[in-house]
C-alpha cells in the first residue's frame, strides 16, 4: 500500500491508544517503517534518534539479530503451547526460574501475562483470591499514588491516577484510593527525610481512615513513569514497604517501567533491598520484541491461594500466558542484559545521561531535572522562581514534540509540560552527545516561538511587579 492509502486506512479503521480520536483523524498517522540500534526511520525517510525506547521498552535497542534468531528457532520448533491442562514449554519454565533467581528473594512464583496492564489486573485478582482464601474477605480496598500509572485494564486504570484514564470510564471505583505522590519539585519539605516521613504518614492515615481490616494492598511504582518521571528520594521505597508490613497490607511494586536495568540494577527494588509481596513486570522483559509481562508472587501469597482451594481450579488464565516464543525472546534479552554487557553499559553511561539533563537547567524553559539510571525528565516552567507552569492553551508539549521531530529526535512530551526520556541501554556516548545537542536545539526552537516567548516574558513581568 502507498503511504497515502495507509494513512487513509489508519484514519478510517485503526484505533490508537491514548489519543483524541478526532484529532488523530485530522492529523493522520506518523508511519514508522524500520529501525536499527537507537534510530527509527519513518516512511518519508526521516531518521530519528529514539530517546524513549519505543514506549519505555526497547531496552536492548532495535535490530538485535540474536533475538530474531531465537524467535525464529522457537517458532520452527514449537510456535505455541498452552499452559492449560498442565501443559508447559521449556522456554517458559526456564524464564520463570531465571526471574525468581534474579528478582528479590521474597518472590518465588511467576504468572506470565501479555503485558503490564494485565499483569496489574492479574495481581489484583490474585490478591482478592488470597484474602478470601485465608478468611479475610473484608480486605477489598486498594491504595495507590496520585499521578501513578498501573495500566488501563478495567481495574488497573482506576489504580492509575491520571484523569484521561478515568474520564467517561466510571473510574475510580469506590474501593480505589490515593495518597500524595513523593513529588519533591512540587513539595515544600525541608529535606528528603521529611518527604519520606510525610508519605509514610499519608499511607498510615489512609489505612486508618479505611480500616486496616479492609485494606488489601498498596501499589506503587519505584519511580513514577507516565505521571511525569517522579523520582522519590532514596529510602522512600523501603520506608513504604516497611510501613505496609507494619500495617498488615500487601506491598506491590509495579516495575513495568523500572525493571530490567532501566534505573541501574536489574530491578529498582534491589537498590534499597526491598522485597515486595508481589511485583509486576513487562516492557523490558522482552524489550518490546514480543508481548509479555509477568506477576511475581511471594510464597506466602501463593500458599494462601493454593491451600485455600485444595480441590478446585484457580479460575484465572490467558490463552497466551507463558507463550513459548515470547519466553524464548525474553531469555535472549536477559542474556543480552547480562552476558551482552547492556547492564554494564547503562551503569557506565548513567552519569553521562544525568549530566546532560542537569546541564539543561540553565535553559530559560527548564525548571527541574530528575533522573535515575536511564530514566529521566525535564519539567518546563514559565517562571523558575514560582515554578508556575505554562497555560495548557499554549499547547507547549505539542510544540516541543513537533520541534523535536524536525530535529530528528523522539521522546515523551507529557501534557503537563514534562519531557520524559528513557534511552535504550545500548546507547553510546556519541548518541548521548547527539541526544543533548538535538534536545537543546529543540528547546531553543520552542523558546523562539513568539507565543512561548510571550508566555515566559509575561510571567517574568508579573513576578517583577
Amino acid at each position: 500500500m502507498s503511504i497515502s492509502s495507509l494513512t487513509e486506512a489508519d484514519r478510517k479503521h485503526l484505533i490508537h491508544p491514548v489519543v483524541n480520536y478526532r484529532a488523530h483523524e485530522a492529523r493522520g498517522v506518523t508511519l514508522l517503517e524500520s529501525a536499527h540500534g537507537s534510530f527509527v526511520r519513518d516512511a518519508e525517510g526521516n531518521e530519528l534518534l529514539d530517546a524513549f525506547a519505543g514506549l519505555w521498552c526497547v531496552n536492548v535497542g532495535y535490530g538485535q539479530e540474536s533475538i530474531v534468531e531465537a524467535a525464529c528457532a522457537q517458532m520452527r520448533k514449537l510456535p505455541y503451547a498452552t499452559g492449560y491442562f498442565h501443559f508447559g514449554s521449556e522456554p517458559a519454565i526456564e524464564l520463570a526460574a531465571q526471574l525468581v533467581e534474579r528478582t528479590p528473594a521474597s518472590l518465588q512464583h511467576v504468572y506470565f501475562t501479555l503485558g503490564g496492564s494485565d499483569a496489574v489486573d492479574s495481581a489484583v485478582r490474585f490478591i482478592t483470591h488470597y484474602f478470601n482464601a485465608i478468611g479475610q474477605p473484608a480486605k477489598k480496598q486498594f491504595i495507590s499514588l496520585a499521578r501513578g500509572y498501573h495500566g488501563s485494564s478495567s481495574f488497573g486504570a482506576g489504580l492509575t491516577a491520571l484523569p484521561a484514564f478515568h474520564r467517561n470510564f466510571d473510574l475510580p471505583l469506590p474501593q480505589q484510593h490515593y495518597i500524595a505522590s513523593p513529588y519533591a519539585y512540587r513539595s515544600n519539605f525541608d529535606d528528603d527525610a521529611a518527604l519520606i516521613a510525610a508519605s509514610v504518614a499519608a499511607l498510615e492515615a489512609k489505612v486508618a481512615e479505611l480500616g486496616a481490616a479492609r485494606v488489601a494492598a498498596f501499589f506503587c511504582e519505584p519511580i513514577q513513569g507516565s505521571g511525569g518521571v517522579i523520582v522519590p528520594p532514596v529510602g522512600w521505597l523501603k520506608a513504604m514497604r516497611d510501613a505496609c508490613r507494619k500495617l498488615g497490607i500487601l506491598f506491590v511494586a509495579d516495575e513495568v517501567i523500572t525493571g530490567f536495568g532501566r534505573t541501574g540494577p536489574l530491578f529498582a527494588c534491589e537498590a534499597e533491598g526491598v522485597e515486595p509481596d508481589l511485583m509486576t513486570v513487562a516492557k523490558g522483559l522482552t524489550s518490546g520484541y514480543a508481548p509479555m509481562g509477568a506477576v511475581l508472587i511471594s510464597d506466602e501469597v501463593y500458599r494462601g491461594i493454593a491451600d485455600g482451594s485444595p480441590d478446585a481450579a484457580i479460575g484465572h488464565g490467558y490463552t497466551y500466558s507463558a507463550h513459548p516464543v515470547s519466553a524464548a525472546i525474553a531469555l535472549e534479552v536477559m542474556r543480552l542484559y547480562h552476558e551482552g554487557g547492556l547492564l554494564a553499559n547503562a551503569a557506565a553511561l548513567g552519569p553521562r545521561f544525568a549530566q546532560g539533563l542537569d546541564a539543561l537547567l540553565e535553559h530559560p524553559l527548564v525548571g527541574d531535572s530528575r533522573h535515575r539510571g536511564f530514566l529521566g525528565a525535564l519539567e518546563l516552567v514559565a517562571d523558575k522562581d514560582t515554578k508556575a507552569g505554562f497555560d495548557a492553551a499554549l499547547k507547549l508539549p505539542d510544540r516541543i514534540a513537533a520541534a523535536a521531530y524536525r530535529n530528528g529526535l523522539i521522546f515523551r512530551a507529557f501534557g503537563d509540560n514534562i519531557l520524559g526520556f528513557a534511552p535504550a541501554l545500548s546507547y553510546t556516548a556519541g548518541e548521548f552527545d547527539l541526544l543533548f545537542e538535538r534536545l537543546r536545539r529543540t528547546l531553543d526552537d520552542a523558546l523562539a516561538e513568539p507565543e512561548v516567548r510571550a508566555a515566559l516574558d509575561r510571567r517574568t513581568r508579573v513576578a517583577e511587579c
